[in-house]
């Protein structure tokens, strides 16, 4: 289980539901990346290992491109013309605030060189009208729910 950013497209008039409704039908028919993703992809990685450090990338030919920071679980994915960031449930407390810290950090810099919108489905908003103390208390809440649940 992840926290997820889903970087999106929206026209005008157009609903939140709409656009991931779109998502979710073109992920059927993967293909490869954009020309202006792999472009945006070669600004995004310098930047991204100035903010979280040393970082591991997987590059698959055109298809995909991948950045996972080990220490804090956060990923970066492009696959296709799907960009995304997941953060799995490990943090809870000040450790959730540092790492949705960097998230919305990571975020601010794929919007920058996409020009694409981060959501957040959790929240069902854009990531830039979501509290930040709503997500680290959702965050920390499912840590701990598991857990208690699953040990650890």
């Amino acid at each position: 289980m992840s926290y997820d950013i889903y970087f999106l497209s929206r026209l005008d008039g157009q609903s939140w539901d709409e656009v991931l409704e779109v998502m979710e039908a073109a992920a059927e028919h993967s293909k490869s990346i954009p020309t202006r993703l792999l472009e945006a992809w070669d600004r995004i990685v310098p930047q991204a290992r100035t903010l979280l450090g040393e970082v591991e990338i997987t590059e698959y030919e055109q298809e995909s491109r991948d950045l996972s920071h080990s220490g804090t679980g956060i990923d970066l994915s492009v696959f296709g013309d799907e960009v995304s960031i997941t953060v799995p449930y490990w943090h809870a407390g000040d450790d959730a605030e540092v790492v949705l810290g960097q998230v919305s950090a990571l975020a601010a810099i794929v919007e920058k060189e996409t020009g694409l919108t981060a959501y957040d489905p959790q929240t069902e908003r854009p990531l830039t009208e979501t509290p930040p103390e709503g997500s680290i208390e959702l965050m920390s809440r499912i840590t701990e729910d598991l857990r208690s649940r699953y040990g650890g």
